[in-house]
């Protein structure tokens, strides 16, 4: 299995995913990893890792999208991109997956356009694992249409359910719609008939959830447009942030708070572990012919090896084949209209 990543994506590129590819290569020698971007850039973080492990490969990209850039225009302009380069790898069977924590539009708008949508799907979404009190959720759509139909938003939800059984390991993943209130007859139009969509059909639905429900553990999946998802997503960064200063300030305050925070050290270690997105790597571009992993902007080397592991997962399972079939059931087992 060989797995592509963008050498040139993300805040500190080509340092970080160049060092993240290193240790995915050593922790997963089965794997082949391919780094797409300027090879002499690529190259030169790489001869600062002793020894590169053999199963480490490079593909020249001649041009870089920039995270400013217009995603459309700069996927038509910049041919030779590395995001272009990986798509290209992917759709032309080289490479079994494609990681990039460049620009995501743009990296959703080339695999939307290049790669095609999978049969039946009408917008791809992104999912994300969050951690929760009772288990993790995967949270979709957390950015890429932030303007859904109500069928968009019913695909998210059957696409979610077959990744978090396939590929989580959900036995029978409970679905959520996320709304202002639980009542059926709360929010937009476009959420009550999603409501009224997944009510009908023989996922285990289990109706709306509010905001207060994403940290919950209490449902395996919450769907929800693309605006709220990553307003929900970003906040949660912020609020994560926020509470590791805010302890570290505390805990500092005196003898006695600092000998607290050492005995306790394990436990902050474990929170820690708990809350960082780096454990949970990258997130699903659902929807797409290919297995397409976006990774947060700032990710740090280890953020990169845990996508790598995301899109092996994703292939090994062979999800978007459980993908399809969510969408054919759906459509065969969906009401008639008279």
């Amino acid at each position: 299995m060989n797995i592509a990543l963008d050498a040139m994506g993300g805040d500190a590129a080509p340092e970080t995913p160049v060092a993240g590819a290193v240790r995915a290569a050593r922790d997963f020698p089965e794997l082949g990893i391919v780094l797409i971007g300027d090879r002499a850039a690529v190259e030169q973080q790489l001869a600062r890792h002793p020894k590169p492990p053999a199963n480490l490969s490079i593909i020249h990209a001649s041009e870089v999208i920039g995270m400013e850039e217009s995603p459309v225009a700069s996927i038509r302009k910049k041919r030779d991109s590395s995001i272009n380069v990986g798509i290209e790898q992917l759709k032309s069977g080289e490479v079994d997956a494609f990681i990039s924590a460049g620009n995501t539009g743009a990296m959703a708008s080339a695999a939307t356009l290049f790669l095609g949508l999978l049969p039946g799907i009408e917008r791809p979404g992104i999912a994300i694992v969050l951690p929760g009190v009772k288990g993790d959720t995967l949270l979709i759509d957390v950015g890429a249409n932030i303007a859904p139909k109500p069928s968009h938003l019913f695909q998210y939800a059957l696409m979610g359910e077959a990744y978090a059984r396939f590929v989580l390991e959900h036995e029978r993943p409970t679905v959520g719609l996320l709304n202002v209130g639980e009542e059926e007859t709360k929010g937009t139009d476009a959420s009550r008939q999603t409501y009224a969509m997944l009510e009908a059909s023989d996922i285990n639905f289990v109706g709306n959830v509010e905001g207060r429900d994403i940290f919950s553990g209490e449902y395996n999946v919450i769907v929800c447009d693309g605006f709220a998802g990553n307003v929900a997503l970003k906040t949660a960064e912020s609020l994560a942030y926020a509470i590791s200063q805010v302890l570290k300030r505390t805990l500092a305050m005196s003898f006695m708070t600092r000998l607290g925070a050492w005995l306790s050290r394990a436990a902050f270690e474990a929170l820690r572990k708990e809350i960082d997105y780096a454990e949970h790597g990258g997130a699903p571009l659902l929807g797409v012919n290919g297995v397409c992993i976006i990774a947060h902007g700032a990710s740090s080397a280890k953020a990169i090896k845990n996508a790598v592991r995301v899109a092996y997962e994703s292939v090994r399972h062979h999800s978007n084949q459980h993908l399809i079939e969510a969408i054919q059931h759906a459509a065969a087992t969906a009401p008639r209209q008279a």
